[in-house]
Parts: C-alpha cells; structure tokens; sequence
C-alpha cells in the first residue's frame, strides 16, 4: 500500500472536489482519493507506487493543475 498527497491548484468548491475525486480514482491501481478542498490537498492511497504524470494528466482532465507533492 503506497500513500502520496499532492497538492492542486485552483480548486474552489463542492464541484471541484468531485470532479477531480472522479478522474484520479478512474487511474489504474489507485484504491482510494481524498481531497481537502480548503487545503488544496489531494490524497491518493494505491496498491503499489504510480507514476505523478498519470496523477497530473488525471487532475488537468478535471480541470485543475497538479502542483507538487505536499
């Protein structure tokens, strides 16, 4: 089991939370997301280690910009 968090920009509501929630947990091997809209934080809990470019291409898919690990 494998724990990263991240943390995203531009992330203002509700709204965003889900629609980033949905397009990371659709990445293969992700087992849970978590995401603190008033931190900006997203956390993901995986099966074993997963690329960041397959997370960030998840998080710009729902509109938002992967800005580092926290």
């Amino acid at each position: 089991m494998s724990t990263t968090t991240y943390i995203v920009k531009g992330m203002t509501c509700g709204h965003c939370v889900s629609s980033v929630k949905e397009e990371v947990s659709e990445v293969a091997g992700i087992t849970s997301v978590e995401v603190d809209l008033a931190g900006g934080l997203l956390t993901v809990n995986s099966e074993g280690p997963v690329d960041r470019a397959e997370i960030a291409a998840a998080v710009e898919e729902a509109g938002y910009e992967l800005a580092g690990q926290a």
